[in-house]
């Protein structure tokens, strides 16, 4: 995808352009000092085709963020955070949100927050994530006086860790069921409510 400002590729371009993204996560995933030769090599396009469509490797990241970012709101409006029922929108979004990090690490990683075009995308995704989580509040699942704001960022750090957190899943553990313990540790936490 390119950034907001270009104009709509066709089709030919746009898989270019998907395939540059694509061979970028995987070359600075590896090494994060790769040269966009390198990146261009692994597209199996030419170093001119990299530098045409990006100014300088920051432009690249930037883009690569942007359309991480942009994948991440589809995702989570695919999980219906208004419409389903709670507990399923969030299990739904979690599960997607994970599948896209695993393979957007790298770009998502190094997301510049001053960014006005990242900063509104993420805006976007954490409005939908407030309001999926006030409705499994209002449903019981939430204690009514956790503070919403720290009930999102422990979600969210729940997905980060799930994500950064399993080098031994390697990315081959299946969504559905990461998702089920990101949301049932949400909820349920670790400990038995016990208290000495």
């Amino acid at each position: 995808m390119p950034p907001s400002s270009a104009r709509p590729l066709r089709a030919d371009a746009e898989r270019t352009v998907r395939a540059i993204l694509d061979a970028a996560e995987r070359v600075l995933s590896e090494n994060p000092n790769a040269t966009l030769e390198q990146i261009a090599e692994a597209a199996g396009v030419a170093r001119t085709t990299v530098h045409r469509r990006f100014a300088n490797r920051d432009e690249l990241v930037r883009t690569m963020a942007i359309t991480a970012w942009r994948r991440i709101a589809a995702a989570v409006d695919a999980a219906r955070p208004q419409t389903a029922p709670p507990l399923v929108a969030l299990h739904q979004a979690t599960a997607n949100v994970i599948e896209i990090k695993y393979g957007a690490s790298y770009a998502l990683d190094r997301v510049d927050g001053a960014d006005p075009e990242l900063a509104e995308l993420q805006a976007d995704v954490f409005a939908k994530c407030d309001a999926v989580l006030e409705r499994a509040r209002a449903d019981g699942f939430i204690a009514p006086d956790a503070d919403p704001t720290w009930v999102r960022r422990v979600y969210l750090a729940l997905i980060n860790e799930t994500v950064h957190g399993n080098t031994e899943l390697d990315g081959a553990a299946d969504p559905d069921a990461l998702a089920s313990r990101v949301v049932d540790t949400l909820l349920a936490g670790v400990g038995t409510g016990k208290r000495r």
